[in-house]
C-alpha cells in the first residue's frame, strides 16, 4: 500500500503571525473550505484563548461541512501552580467545540527553567496533566514540541522524556517543532528516527524557514519516518516564514510516492496557493516552485525549441498535474521557436522556416533593446504578432495631443484638489471623422487616459467595461537622470480577462500613451470588431 502521510495546516494560525498577513473570520472560512477541497487533514483554525477573531472563527466553523479535514484549535499546557481544571486556556481549547486540539510545550531545558521560570520536572508535569485532561475532553490530542531540535542539541534526553510525557498521556502524534528555523536536514533525519525509536506514537514535523531548509528539513523527516507534515500554504509565517505546503505536497504526493491529498486534488494547488494570496492582499511570487507564474516558463530560444519537442527536456513535471500551464516568453534571448509557439498560442501558425517569420523576430529583438520588454505584456505581443501576419486591424490615429499641468508656487500645500490642474486636448480620428477632446485628471497620464476613453467610448461603447488596474513605470538606465528611457506597463481588465501592454519613450506620457493605444487596440481586437484606420502612433505629442 502506498505510505499515508497526513498534511496539517497552519495557515489560519501560524501563517496570520508573518507580517503583511492578515485575514478576517469570513475570510479564514474561505480559506478553511479552500483547503478543505485540496484535501487536507488538519486545518488549524487559530488560539481560542488569545483573541475574540479565533473565537468567532471557531463559532462559525462550527456551522461549516467539511469534506476532509478535521478542525484543530490550538493552544498551549496549563500554567504552572493551576490545575487543569480551572486553567482557562485549556478551558477555550474544549469550549472551540472542535474534533482536534493541539497543544505546545516546552522540550527544551533552556525554555523551561530560564524563560517559564519553573523547574525541569514540573515543565514534563505541564504536558502529561494537560494532554491527560484534554484526551478525556477531545476526540484527538497533538502535542507540538516547541523548540525541540534545538533542545535535543542541549539535551537529548530532557527533549526525548518531554515526548514520552505528552504519548504517554495520550498524545496522537508529537511533531517536532524546529521553531528557531535554523536546523539542517541531516540533524532532523537522525532525530527523527531517533525518536521513533524511543516514543511509542506517530511523529511529525513542523519547520520554519529561517535557515532557508524548511522544506527540505519537512521531507527528510518523513523520508525517515514522519507521518505528519505541518506548514503553510505559500510559506506564510513568523519571521522567515513556515514550511511551505505548496512545496511539500507534490514533492510527496508526485516525487517520494506517499499518499497526502491524492492526485486529484493536487491539481487544484495552483489555485489554492493564488487564492490566499488573492484574499490576503499579497502579490503571488512568480518564481514559487510548481504554482508561480514563472515555474514552467520558458525564455531562452534554445529552451523553447526542446520545449516544444519534448517538455520533459526542461520541465520537472507536467505543469497541469499541479493546476499550472506552461508559457513561452518574448525577447531579445527568443529563438524562431519562441515565436512560432507563442504566434500558435495566440491562433497564428507560423512557419519556423519563413523569411516573415525571422523578420517578426529581428523586430522584437530589436524592440527589446530600445526598452520593450514582452514577456509581461502579453497583449502587446499578441497585437505585434497579428500585425505581422497581416491581421492587426486599426482603429483610430491621433491627429495632435497635448498636455498641460499648472504647478503650485507653494509645493508644500495639500489643500487643493489636485484632479483639475491638469488637462490633455486632443484630437482623434476614426475614420473619416476628427474628434476633439478635452479631459482633467490626476496628473498627465491620468488626464490622457481619460481623453482617450472618452473618444473610444464614444464609437466603441464595448471599451466602457474596460478597468485599469496596475501602472507601473521603469526607468531603463538610470545613469541618463530624469531624461532616462522609460518602460510603461498598464494592466486592464473588463470582468472577463485581464491583459497588460508596454509603451517605451524617453517621455514618460509618450510611453503612457503608447501602452494605452495598445490597450484599447487588443480590447476592440479580442471583441472581433472590425478596423477602420491604417495607423495608431502618428500623434504629435506636446506637454
Amino acid at each position: 500500500m502506498t505510505p499515508r502521510v497526513f498534511a496539517y495546516d497552519t495557515t489560519l494560525r501560524d501563517g496570520t503571525q508573518g507580517e503583511g498577513f492578515a485575514l478576517s473570520v469570513t475570510e479564514k472560512i474561505r480559506v478553511a473550505h479552500l483547503l478543505d477541497e485540496l484535501g487536507i487533514a488538519y486545518i488549524e483554525g487559530g488560539w481560542p484563548g488569545s483573541n475574540p477573531r479565533d473565537v468567532a472563527f471557531f463559532a462559525a466553523a462550527a456551522k461549516e461541512r467539511f469534506q476532509f479535514a478535521r478542525m484543530t484549535a490550538f493552544g498551549s499546557t496549563r500554567r504552572a501552580g493551576i490545575s487543569c481544571d480551572h486553567d482557562a486556556n485549556l478551558a477555550a481549547l474544549v469550549a472551540a467545540e472542535v474534533p482536534v486540539v493541539t497543544i505546545f510545550g516546552k522540550s527544551w531545558r533552556f525554555q523551561a527553567t530560564d524563560v517559564l521560570g519553573i523547574s525541569a520536572e514540573e515543565n514534563l508535569e505541564l504536558i502529561h496533566d494537560s494532554v491527560r485532561w484534554l484526551s478525556a475532553r477531545v476526540d484527538e490530542v497533538i502535542f507540538d514540541a516547541e523548540h525541540f531540535f534545538d533542545g535535543a542539541a542541549d539535551d537529548e534526553a530532557y527533549a526525548m522524556a518531554s515526548l514520552e510525557a505528552a504519548a504517554s498521556a495520550g498524545a496522537k502524534f508529537v511533531v517536532l517543532c524546529d521553531t528557531n528555523g535554523g536546523s539542517l536536514p541531516t540533524q532532523v533525519g537522525g532525530l527523527v528516527e531517533r525518536v521513533l525509536a524511543k516514543v511509542g506514537c506517530p511523529v511529525g514535523i513542523h519547520a520554519h524557514n529561517d535557515g532557508e531548509v524548511a522544506v527540505a528539513n519537512s521531507l527528510e523527516a518523513v523520508r525517515r519516518g514522519a507521518t505528519m507534515v505541518q506548514g503553510t500554504i505559500n510559506g506564510y509565517g513568523e519571521r522567515c516564514g513556515n514550511a511551505n505546503l505548496v512545496s511539500i505536497l507534490p514533492n510527496l504526493e508526485l516525487k517520494m510516492g506517499f499518499h497526502v491529498v491524492g492526485a486529484e486534488r493536487i491539481s487544484r494547488l495552483t489555485h489554492v496557493s493564488r487564492m490566499v494570496d488573492e484574499l490576503s492582499n499579497n502579490v503571488p511570487l512568480a518564481r514559487q516552485a510548481f504554482v508561480g507564474q514563472s515555474a514552467f516558463a520558458h525564455k531562452g530560444g534554445v529552451h523553447v525549441h526542446a520545449v516544444m519537442k519534448d517538455a520533459r527536456a526542461y520541465e520537472h513535471i507536467e505543469p497541469t498535474l499541479v493546476g499550472n500551464g506552461r508559457r513561452v516568453l518574448m525577447s531579445d534571448l527568443s529563438g524562431r521557436s519562441n515565436v512560432v509557439y507563442k504566434a500558435r498560442e495566440f491562433g497564428y501558425e507560423l512557419n519556423p522556416s519563413d523569411p516573415a517569420t525571422r523578420t517578426v523576430l529581428e523586430r522584437i529583438k530589436q524592440m527589446e533593446n530600445a526598452g520593450y520588454a514582452f514577456e509581461d505584456a502579453e497583449a502587446s505581443m499578441k497585437l505585434l504578432l497579428a500585425e505581422a501576419h497581416g491581421h492587426r486591424p486599426h482603429y483610430f490615429t491621433i491627429e495632435e495631443a497635448d498636455v498641460t499641468t499648472s504647478l503650485l508656487a507653494d509645493a508644500r500645500r495639500h489643500d487643493v484638489d489636485e484632479s483639475h490642474r491638469t488637462r490633455a486636448i486632443m484630437r482623434v480620428q476614426i475614420g473619416d471623422e476628427s474628434v476633439p477632446m478635452v479631459q482633467y485628471g490626476n496628473g498627465p497620464v491620468d488626464a490622457l487616459g481619460r481623453a482617450l476613453e472618452a473618444v473610444v467610448v464614444r464609437a466603441w461603447p464595448v471599451v466602457h467595461e474596460v478597468r485599469l488596474v496596475d501602472y507601473k513605470v521603469r526607468i531603463m538606465d538610470s545613469g541618463d537622470g530624469i531624461g532616462a528611457t522609460v518602460r510603461v506597463l498598464i494592466r486592464a481588465s473588463d470582468g472577463k480577462q485581464t491583459w497588460t501592454t508596454v509603451g517605451v519613450s524617453s517621455n514618460v506620457i509618450e510611453a503612457s500613451w503608447r501602452a494605452l493605444v495598445d490597450l484599447y487596440e487588443y480590447k476592440l481586437m479580442e471583441e472581433g470588431i472590425p478596423g477602420v484606420a491604417s495607423s495608431t502612433h502618428g500623434a504629435v505629442f506636446s506637454a
